[in-house]
C-alpha cells in the first residue's frame, strides 16, 4: 500500500522548502515575511508557513488546500490557521495583505470558469493595494516535454523504502497537458498512479485574466533573479496588486 500520507511525505522529501538552497523559496520567503497577513493558497504540506515561523514572523498566517493528507502534514504545527477548501470558494474579505501561490499552483485552474472565480476570491481576500505574488512555467519553454520515464527521480523514503518517481504526459490540448505521475518501488511494482492536468498560460492570457479579476501587474519577472521574461524563461513569476 502506498497511501496519501505516503504521497504527501514523499512530496516533503521530493520539495523541501529550502531558501538557501532555492531562489524560488527565498524569493516567497522575502515577500512572506514583510508581511502581517498571509495566505498561502494551495500550501500543501505548509512547508512555506512552517518555515515562516520559524523565521520568527509573529502575524496571521493561513494555508488553504484541498488535498487532506497535506493538511494533515501542515497541522504538524498549530500556530498556523489551515483550511481544506479551494480557492474559489474562499469567503475572506479584505483580510490578508499578501497571498501566494507557490510551487506553480496557479497551474491547477483549469478552466476559464474556475481560474476567474479564483482570482476574484484572491482579490476579495486581499486588502487594498495587496498583493498576490506567484509563478507558472512559460509554455514557450515547453516543460512538459521532459516529463517522461527517462527523467525519473529515485529516492529513498523516510520508511527505507527505494522509490522511483516518473511521469508521463498522455495530452497537449491547447493550453492544458494531462500526464501521470507513477510511484513505482525498487522492483518496479508499480505503487500508485496519479493523474493530473496543469494550464501553461503565456504573459498575455496571464495579464488579461488578472486585469478582469481587478489585478494590475506590478512586475514580472523570467526568473529568480528578477530577469526580464523571454521565450527562453521557464518560469513568469507575476507580482500583482489588488486595484
Amino acid at each position: 500500500m502506498f497511501t496519501d500520507a505516503d504521497a504527501a511525505a514523499l512530496y516533503d522529501l521530493l520539495n523541501p522548502w529550502d531558501p538557501i538552497r532555492c531562489p524560488s523559496d527565498a524569493f516567497y520567503d522575502e515577500f512572506v515575511m514583510a508581511a502581517e497577513a498571509v495566505l498561502d493558497v494551495g500550501c500543501g504540506t505548509g512547508s512555506m508557513l512552517h518555515q515562516a515561523r520559524e523565521l520568527g514572523h509573529h502575524g496571521r498566517l493561513t494555508g488553504l488546500d484541498p488535498d487532506l493528507a497535506a493538511l494533515d502534514r501542515a497541522r504538524r504545527r498549530s500556530d498556523i490557521e489551515w483550511i481544506a477548501g479551494v480557492a474559489a470558494d474562499m469567503t475572506w474579505d479584505r483580510e490578508f495583505d499578501l497571498a501566494i501561490m507557490a510551487s506553480n499552483a496557479f497551474q491547477c485552474f483549469i478552466g476559464d470558469e474556475e481560474l476567474s472565480k479564483s482570482l476574484a476570491a484572491i482579490r476579495r481576500a486581499l486588502r487594498d493595494g495587496g498583493r498576490f505574488v506567484f509563478e507558472t512555467r512559460n509554455p514557450q519553454a515547453r516543460a512538459w516535454e521532459e516529463w517522461n520515464p527517462s527523467n525519473a527521480t529515485e529516492v529513498v523514503d523516510g520508511n527505507g523504502r527505494r522509490l522511483r518517481v516518473s511521469h508521463q504526459v498522455e495530452s497537449v490540448v491547447a493550453d492544458v497537458v494531462t500526464f501521470t505521475e507513477t510511484t513505482s518501488d525498487h522492483d518496479g511494482a508499480v505503487l500508485r498512479v496519479d493523474r493530473a492536468s496543469l494550464r501553461f498560460l503565456d504573459v498575455p492570457k496571464l495579464g488579461a485574466f488578472l486585469g478582469e479579476a481587478g489585478f494590475e501587474i506590478e512586475a514580472q519577472y523570467g526568473d529568480w533573479h528578477h530577469e526580464p521574461v523571454s521565450d527562453a524563461s521557464r518560469s513568469i513569476v507575476t507580482i500583482a496588486r489588488r486595484v
